[in-house]
């Protein structure tokens, strides 16, 4: 046999090898869901409705995260001892744990060691009182997040999706909209079925009631109705954005908080999770998830201050078109957007750096801004070009950013990678606030450029539902513990 020949022989046989440890890992996901409700990731890739590929895709991912494929002979140990123990409800990254274990394990056995790092939810599942969710509008962001909270109740329980509020636009609204659901030209097909009761006026979405209610104003609705009670409503119009306006929801029977999905004017708190969600409290009935881009890049900006000091910096957005641009050359109230969308590059205004602020006061009067709307339907980049405290070097940055990634309690947030040949298609479906692009960063001196990808539509809708969550107390605990950014 040729050398050519051992190595395919010997390629094809780790292969297998993979797949049957993979194939063994299933069961033991699913006995951890359905018996704990505990969902388990791998540095951050959740494992629900995996197959055996997806799994030996997700140990490959890790490469990206500690610069080598993390073996499944590490992981599958961790499941083993996971479905024995008795474990309340959490998602559990057992990439980081079999890592870290295997890094330094202090002498400790495997179980001892993960007694130690979920000692929080030893003791058996919760029980989780549920919370019903309404959607006021059902537009791009409205659908997404009706897609993540159906999956995440399958997953979790706890934030229930109950009803979606829309203007009627005649006859068979009811279809079109259960369509627009189920199809998606930028993020796919819906994962699972979706059948439509028109006599309820209901969209059934993998077993989960989605009440269709039509209504002209939010004052009008009587949510006890439909059994819903002490509700939080997600305003995704946008049409309202300060508190005389979004308080019109509280004035409906049934709703307890209102949640914007847009930047909130006056005195509404701007949340931004992983930032300043700690700032919510019980009394707050109306606040707002800030925008996509003051997601994507509000927790950068935040770790990089902690640790190197920002002066003063300007934030350029290239945001793929949304759709209150037009198609073609017309009539638009903002000045440029009524060029063709999909022709054009726009440069125009954004209040992003300016919103910074609202979850991190320290940047008050530090950040400029603009945008560039150009031809793509999703996935958007902020360049951040900051003045320091201090002088930086380009490879510090990185390592220190891929740290944060990977071990703080920002990893929800922000990722890093450092790839030659991603483009902005790559990062559609994302479930991080931003991505730093490692090799396009820049420093000289005290002068730093950061590039950060963010899907503005799928990325964004996670940090809402993270909201979402926290408000509704139906968060679940994500372990094990990370360490602050600053401490990295």
């Amino acid at each position: 046999m040729t050398d050519n020949a051992h190595t395919k022989s010997a390629l094809h046989s780790d292969w297998n090898e993979r797949l049957a440890l993979a194939q063994e890992m299933l069961p033991l996901i699913s006995r951890l869901h359905r018996d704990k409700n505990v969902v388990t990731s791998i540095f951050g890739r959740l494992l629900v409705n995996v197959t055996d590929i997806d799994i030996i895709k997700s140990h490959r991912y890790a490469r990206r995260v500690v610069e080598k494929e993390l073996p499944l002979e590490q992981t599958l140990p961790v499941l083993r001892e996971l479905v024995e123990m008795d474990l309340g409800t959490a998602s559990i990254d057992i990439g980081s744990l079999a890592s870290r274990y295997n890094k330094d394990s202090e002498g400790l056995t495997l179980r001892e060691y993960l007694e130690r790092e979920l000692a929080e939810v030893i003791g058996g599942p919760e029980q989780v009182e549920p919370r019903d969710i309404v959607l006021y509008g059902f537009g791009r962001i409205g659908r997404l997040l009706a897609r993540i909270l159906v999956a995440r109740e399958a997953t979790y329980g706890g934030a229930r999706l109950r009803a979606v509020v829309v203007r009627s636009k005649g006859e068979g609204d009811l279809i079109k909209r259960a369509s627009l659901l189920r199809r998606d030209s930028v993020h796919g097909a819906f994962d699972g079925t979706i059948t439509t009761d028109e006599e309820n006026n209901t969209i059934w979405a993998n077993g989960t009631p989605i009440r269709i209610i039509y209504a002209n104003n939010p004052a009008e609705i009587d949510y006890t109705e439909y059994g819903i009670n002490d509700a939080i409503v997600v305003d995704n119009t946008g049409v309202w954005r300060d508190r005389d306006g979004l308080s019109q929801h509280l004035e409906a029977k049934g709703v307890a908080k209102v949640l914007l999905t847009a930047p909130g004017k006056g005195d509404i708190k701007n949340i931004v999770y992983g930032i300043n969600h700690g700032d919510i409290t019980e009394d707050d009935r109306i606040l707002s998830a800030a925008s996509c881009t003051t997601n994507g890049i509000t927790p950068v900006l935040k770790v990089i201050n902690d640790r190197y000091g920002v002066e003063h910096g300007h934030v350029e957005t290239v945001h793929s078109f949304t759709n209150d641009q037009n198609l073609i050359d017309n009539f638009h109230k903002g000045d440029r957007r009524g060029r063709a969308a999909g022709l054009n590059m726009v440069l125009t205004a954004t209040g992003a750096a300016k919103a910074v602020a609202k979850a991190l006061p320290e940047f008050a009067g530090k950040l400029t801004g603009n945008a560039i709307r150009v031809p793509t339907p999703d996935v958007s980049m902020a360049v951040l070009n900051l003045t320091l405290n201090q002088d930086v070097e380009a490879d510090e940055v990185n390592n220190f950013l891929r740290r944060v990634s990977l071990h703080s309690t920002l990893r929800q947030q922000i990722d890093f990678i450092k790839s030659p040949e991603v483009v902005s298609t790559d990062f559609v479906g994302t479930t991080h606030a931003g991505i730093v692009d490692g090799l396009a960063t820049i420093a000289n001196g005290n002068h730093l450029v950061l590039y950060v990808w963010y899907d503005n539509e799928f990325g964004y809708s996670n940090q809402v539902i993270r909201i979402v969550e926290e408000i509704a107390g139906v968060r679940p605990r994500v372990l094990p513990q990370r360490a602050a950014a600053q401490d990295l």
